[in-house]
């Protein structure tokens, strides 16, 4: 499909007074959210709230910089050993006595002073991989009737045993969507497509259907069972979401973030006190925010000059926005509780980092765009 489209050095402002207003948001939210669970574990009651931003948004933004000013050329050619640091750091959160540490912490690598979820940054690293390799290929190879699955089908399949044994079943759910996405946008055979879709669709409802992650789709599925059990999350996610009316309660004035009403309340559940402290009309901006999010990401990458930047372009957007209506649908019960953040409101230093070094990524091929 041609492109017209001219060299200019100007990043896309809307997506970034975006972002920046996404971030300033979260911000204010878990200002308020955390000055309530705090005090209970910490002297400060700003504890949570300077961790993320020392350890969390102040590297996010230099890292952010840093993939905004490098030339997007080393991302293509480093693509792969950043993907396979990443399945490594993975590897050592599953079995930490390979390298003599003991780490106790499901989901994290603890060494020395510094802790984070390799996972949170397989996000990114996966979208560098499939993109640079899908970009490597030439038409003719992608469409042959003798190109095979077995790539896609091996480096998921790493993908989904190491993160099954952390586990952490919904970064997966979100993965398997941007490899899926990935194949789907690289033109490669269409049957291909509807066989690995609906392949991972059933492997996916096969890793959910039992255990924890199975009563949170029996109370999907049916809201009132156990509402002081299995279905007390959604239950009270619901009552706070409809607490906040049109116009909520304010900021800073949430009583469902006090005591221990709502489960998980500065990451997971964070959207529900947003609800109730900026009502309806609130949440109606966040989420029409992720879709002007959504919008200028497919845009960039509609109009990048090649193969590699559309596909970075689109599956970086898809991964924010997706993760977004997932944390959202979540709460207000649409689908089932998944355990997955909401992208830069969220507490939690590796995902906003990873979330922002994205974001550098994405306004870097911005720059090279009409």
């Amino acid at each position: 499909m041609p492109r017209k489209t001219k060299t200019r050095k100007k990043p896309d402002y809307i997506l970034l007074v975006t972002c920046v207003i996404l971030i300033v948001l979260g911000i204010l939210i878990l200002a308020s959210a955390s000055a309530a669970v705090a005090p209970r574990k910490f002297d400060s009651t700003f504890y949570l709230l300077n961790h993320q931003l020392l350890f969390g948004l102040f590297p996010g933004i230099i890292l952010g910089f840093w993939a905004f000013k490098k030339d997007l050329t080393w991302f293509r050619k480093n693509a792969s050993w950043l993907f396979f640091l990443n399945l490594i750091l993975l590897l050592i959160v599953v079995f930490p006595k390979i390298i003599g540490i003991n780490n106790t912490t499901l989901r994290w690598l603890n060494l020395g002073p510094i802790s984070f979820q390799p996972a949170e940054f397989l996000k990114l690293t996966l979208i560098l991989y499939w993109a640079s390799w899908w970009s490597s290929l030439k038409d003719k190879d992608i469409k042959s009737k003798n190109f095979s699955l077995l790539p896609f089908f091996t480096v998921i399949s790493v993908i989904v045993v190491l993160l099954y044994l952390q586990p952490d079943i919904g970064t997966l759910g979100v993965l398997l969507f941007l490899a899926v996405l990935i194949y789907f946008l690289s033109d490669a055979p269409f049957w291909h497509n509807i066989f690995i879709a609906s392949l991972g669709a059933i492997s996916f409802f096969l890793l959910i259907k039992s255990g924890y992650r199975g009563n949170r789709l029996a109370v999907f599925l049916n809201p009132d069972i156990d509402p002081m059990g299995i279905g007390y999350q959604l239950k009270q996610s619901l009552i706070t979401v409809g607490s906040g009316g049109i116009s909520g309660v304010g900021l800073g004035f949430s009583t469902q973030k006090f005591g221990v009403f709502l489960p998980e309340l500065i990451s997971d559940s964070i959207f529900a006190i947003f609800a109730e402290e900026t009502g309806f009309i609130g949440s109606f901006v966040l989420i029409f925010l992720f879709l002007i999010f959504l919008w200028r990401g497919f845009r960039i990458a509609y109009y990048s000059k090649n193969k590699f930047d559309q596909l970075l372009a689109a599956s970086i957007s898809s991964w924010i926005a997706i993760q977004a209506f997932i944390n959202i649908g979540a709460m207000i019960g649409i689908i089932p509780l998944t355990g997955i953040p909401l992208p830069f409101i969220s507490y939690g230093g590796s995902a906003l980092i990873s979330e922002l070094a994205g974001i550098g990524i994405l306004l870097n091929i911005s720059k090279k765009i009409s």
